[in-house]
């Protein structure tokens, strides 16, 4: 196996938790127990203050910012912070891969969705809206993982994200986008 590549900017903390989670990606578990049990290594260090160094908290006026913090070589997992200024918002979207959220700052609101056939085709119905304050944790994996996350409050949000792909490699994690559903546009 290659050495884990660090960006050099990764506080201790932050290694600590790549760390944890490098040693549950290779138990070599299913999708599912392997997100829950990364977001538990995840949430032991929400809040503290030394996770991120202060480039990775800085927005972006535009949209949310995205800035990889790390990406195993063999593409096992990558550790990824979003910063979300007031109003910023996702497309509702599924992943490519296992994925775990944590809030580090502020707050974050999730909508999630189930995709429900209708006629020849299918639609999202909302299923669950949720406020995330600093040390939610959530922990999905495909399929079934549709959702739309945003800021909904006045101050900035920070999340942290785990993901069982390389993003540093693939730019993102969003595997498909769906269209807005129309009682929500």
């Amino acid at each position: 196996m290659a050495a884990p590549t660090v960006t050099s900017s990764c506080t201790p903390v932050l290694v600590g938790v790549i760390d944890s989670v490098r040693e549950i990606v290779q138990r070599g578990l299913a999708p599912e127990p392997t997100a829950h049990l990364a977001g538990q290594a995840l949430r032991r260090v929400l809040g503290r203050p030394g996770l991120l160094a202060p480039e990775h908290c800085e927005g972006d006026p535009d949209r949310y910012r995205q800035h990889v913090l790390h990406a195993e070589p063999d593409g096992g997992f990558s550790v990824v912070a979003l910063v979300w200024l007031p109003g910023q918002r996702t497309p509702v979207h599924d992943h490519v891969s296992w994925c775990v959220t944590g809030v580090h700052e502020g707050e974050e609101t999730e909508r999630r969705y189930l995709l429900e056939p209708s006629g020849r085709t299918s639609r999202l119905v909302a299923i669950e809206e949720v406020v995330n304050p600093v040390g939610a944790v959530a922990a999905f994996a495909p399929p079934g993982d549709i959702h739309r996350v945003w800021n909904g409050g006045t101050t900035k949000a920070i999340s942290i994200h785990l993901y069982g792909a390389d993003i540093a490699r693939l730019g993102t994690s969003i595997r498909r986008t769906y269209a807005e559903p129309a009682e929500e546009s």
